[in-house]
């Protein structure tokens, strides 16, 4: 499977970058043309543009221009629409940034969720199994049905295909890949019985629970990887004027995080200011180089995914 095929589906993000397409077409100015933010979703899709409200109302007060947010089906969309011009502004996974960026799209990750300003944005990839399993490592794995969330996704597949590699496991041969499609679909389809084992990111099992989806401790890991540099919000230098392009990253870098919220007057107060995927403090600065790491696993899996990357 190439990047090509991994693109191969991407659809249209919706009728609103239809018409801001159909507004650029027209010769609107660039004051006049909003601005196009997008991001896919790690569970359910209703709650995703309410957890991004206060971001997208950010951009609007501090640019004076319209934000409409999309919520994509998968990641090759958010990267051909990217590359098309139609989307300004994106949140990535890791692993899809670098496949966009290195694809040649005029991009910049500017900014990663953290919980605490004092620490690095990062996240760990984790493997799952039902409770009372006999599956206690990844070199179980073997003659198993497995579940990952997309081919693009860093800790829903590229990670675990090298934590796997590292135990001696071959994707294609010794095990039987399932794709979810989301973290969430991931863990639902192991708690259904469908997989043996699944892959998803380090807070979407508590998610599930405290949502009453999952009851607790009926899925426990066997595995956990190193630290990944969290999801970025990339800027498309591509599709914006340079100014409004700066202006964006320069919000995105010192504004978007609770104090500046509240400060701003967008959030009453710290407690009632929601983040994605319940961030308690904000986002911080990233830049390109921080993904190297991504781009190494890469060279060391080369994973179908990856094979224009770098």
């Amino acid at each position: 499977m190439s990047l090509q095929s991994v693109l191969r589906g991407a659809t249209g993000i919706g009728t609103a970058v239809a018409a801001a397409s159909l507004l650029a077409a027209c010769g609107s100015s660039e004051a006049a043309k909003p601005i196009t933010f997008a991001a896919v979703p790690s569970e359910s899709a209703a709650t995703l543009e309410t957890s991004f409200e206060n971001i997208t109302e950010l951009l609007e007060q501090e640019t004076g221009q319209a934000v409409e947010f999309q919520n994509a089906s998968d990641y090759a969309a958010v990267i051909e629409g990217m590359r098309a011009g139609q989307i300004d502004v994106a949140s990535f996974g890791p692993f899809a940034y670098v496949i966009g960026k290195d694809s040649g799209i005029d991009m910049e990750a500017v900014a990663s969720p953290t919980n605490d300003p004092e620490v690095a944005p990062a996240y760990t990839s984790l493997a799952y199994v039902r409770e009372g399993s006999d599956i206690d490592s990844l070199e179980d794995l073997r003659g198993r049905n497995v579940c990952f969330v997309d081919a693009a996704s860093t800790s829903g597949y590229l990670i675990p295909m090298k934590g796997l590699m590292d135990s001696g496991i071959d994707m294609d041969t010794d095990l039987t890949e399932i794709l979810a499609g989301g973290h969430d679909a991931s863990l639902l389809s192991l708690d259904a019985g469908n997989c043996d084992a699944a892959f998803a990111h380090d807070t979407m099992l508590q998610t599930l629970e405290e949502s009453g989806q999952v009851t607790p401790g009926s899925l426990v890991p066997v595995w956990e990887s190193d630290p990944i540099t969290e999801d970025p919000i990339t800027v498309n230098r591509g599709s914006l004027e340079p100014e409004l392009a700066d202006r964006i990253a320069t919000i995105l870098e010192e504004q978007a995080n609770v104090p500046a919220l509240v400060e701003a007057g967008i959030c009453s107060s710290g407690e009632d200011c929601t983040l994605p995927e319940e961030i308690e403090y904000g986002f911080l600065p990233v830049d390109d180089s921080d993904f190297d790491a991504i781009r190494d696993v890469c060279a060391v899996t080369d994973a179908d995914a990856c094979q224009n990357v770098g």
